[in-house]
């Protein structure tokens, strides 16, 4: 889905359900009735407000992680956020 982001179209993302064999019907009624847009969009925001332009974007206290990381990488900076926060 992440690697063409102009395919998200409604169909295509009812499409990419039937391949991945979900629920057809309930996900093209999830999808059609808007019920999550509202959050959807404010986490869109939300991450556009932080300055998030891909994925996977995470935050460690903080701390910006971009792109796919080994475990490693998790490791280190939640050990040095603990150690800067005096609790390990």
């Amino acid at each position: 889905m992440f690697t063409d982001i102009s395919a998200l179209s409604v169909p295509q993302l009812k499409q990419g359900a039937a391949k991945l064999g979900l629920n057809q019907a309930t996900f093209d009624q999830c999808l059609d009735s808007g019920k999550h847009e509202a959050r959807v969009r404010a986490g869109a925001a939300e991450g556009e407000k932080l300055g998030v332009n891909s994925t996977p974007s995470m935050f460690i206290n903080g701390r910006p992680l971009v792109g796919a990381q080994p475990f490693e990488v998790f490791k280190q900076v939640i050990d040095e956020e603990l150690a800067r926060l005096g609790t390990k």
